[in-house]
């Protein structure tokens, strides 16, 4: 299947499988669009994924990690989610899309962290609407090989958060690298990427 057909299917396996159980509460086809799929591409305007291995934390319904697999189809991705039902629904869609390197997880980021399966693993963690970025980077960056990058999607107002997050993150060996503030839809929707380097 080509790219935008891909998401065609993705968006059909969305709205149906929310009839059952709740995956978002966005339901309108062209809201989906730009605040999931076309938000979750936002990644790629701050950080080059090509040949990566990526984690994306608390997937949810697959986002920011389906859309950017979809786009960059040589990524290595792992989504990382807590609530069963999800991970159903990732592994189906992952099945219906017919994505390779690509697999759903279920259980929680802090304790998959520790394990030496996936422990500094990754070349890069994605994780959108998740939880403040101190409890974020905590989650995230044990994930990280030395080097590779965590993506923080986050709104527009960072500022007070980033501040408060400095001391989690330089006690987990990451360090802030840059903010970005993009905007969707012709700039109506503002939205905050996080770049946080894993040092040590």
């Amino acid at each position: 299947m080509r790219e935008e057909q891909l998401f065609d299917r993705y968006l059909n396996e969305l709205i149906e499988w929310n009839k059952k159980f709740n995956l978002t509460s966005i339901t309108d086809p062209d809201e989906i669009k730009i605040k999931h799929f076309e938000d979750s591409l936002t990644v790629l305007q701050a950080v080059d994924l090509t040949n990566q291995k990526v984690v994306d934390i608390g997937a949810g319904a697959g986002f920011p990690g389906i859309p950017l697999k979809i786009v960059r189809p040589e990524i290595d991705l792992l989504l990382v989610e807590a609530t069963r039902k999800k991970v159903n629904f990732l592994e189906h869609l992952i099945k219906v899309l017919g994505l390779k390197k690509a697999r759903a997880v279920w259980g929680r980021a802090e304790d998959l962290s520790r394990s030496k399966e996936y422990a500094g693993q990754f070349d890069a963690a994605v994780a959108r609407a998740v939880a403040k970025l101190d409890v974020l980077a905590a989650y995230c960056l044990p994930f990280i090989r030395p080097g590779g990058i965590f993506v923080a999607m986050k709104g527009p107002d960072v500022e007070a958060e980033v501040k408060v997050a400095d001391k989690a993150v330089r006690m987990l060996g990451g360090s802030l690298e840059k903010v970005v503030s993009l905007t969707l839809k012709e700039g109506e929707i503002k939205r905050t990427l996080v770049l946080i380097r894993k040092t040590s």
